[in-house]
């Protein structure tokens, strides 16, 4: 039997979050990494957002992250254009209706937002070079994920989302990987860093592959 195996890769921009699609997108397959059969996506990024992105070849994964009792953080850097004002942060903070499917509107819960320094380890983007237009980048940390949620909550507070990076899950973090890169990860030190306690008696010892 072939135990499971876990990765994480920094999704770059204009990707979508799979390995197949009828349509002419860019895939999963197209990274330099010969991944095994049966790796599939954890959750998704939509094509235009980047960063941290779990596959692994664990049907049972998407259950225990996102099924469990206790919802687990997601962080994102975002580039909003314009200066954004301590009110604006706050109004992100404690909850902002945002439009959902059917028409209506749902107000986020209350999350952590937090005006940020430019993180070090991101390449340069061309949507932060616009002239004469300020920009100001975020820390946002979500445990829901309505449909392209962090994106609506910076638009009803009127500013444009120019990029937007998950930098973690919980204490899985995207850390230095560059744009395109793949890092394979132990399963104990997966589930430890997803804080997934009960992953042993969830996954029979014989269920692989």
């Amino acid at each position: 039997m072939t135990p499971h195996r876990y990765f994480i890769i920094n999704k770059p921009q204009n990707m979508v979050s799979q390995f197949v699609s009828s349509d002419e997108v860019r895939l999963l397959g197209a990274l330099d990494f010969e991944f095994p059969e049966g790796t599939h996506a954890i959750g998704r990024l939509d094509s235009l957002s980047e960063g941290l992105l779990i596959l692994t070849t664990n049907k049972k994964v998407t259950n225990l992250l996102f099924q469990g009792e206790v919802p687990h953080k997601r962080t994102y850097w975002v580039n909003v254009s314009h200066v954004v004002l301590p009110e604006t942060v706050e109004l992100l903070r404690t909850g902002i209706p945002i439009r959902v499917k059917g028409g209506g509107y749902y107000t986020t819960t209350p999350c952590e937002v937090g005006i940020i320094d430019r993180p070090a380890i991101l390449d340069k983007h061309q949507n932060e070079t616009q002239p004469d237009v300020p920009n100001t980048w975020l820390s946002i940390t979500l445990t829901e994920g309505k449909y392209h949620q962090v994106r609506k909550m910076v638009r009803e507070a009127s500013h444009r989302c120019r990029r937007l990076i998950r930098a973690s899950i919980e204490d899985l973090e995207l850390g230095d990987l560059p744009p395109g890169g793949v890092r394979e990860i132990e399963e104990e030190a997966f589930f430890r860093l997803l804080k997934i306690a009960n992953w042993k008696s969830a996954i029979p010892s014989g269920d692989y592959l």
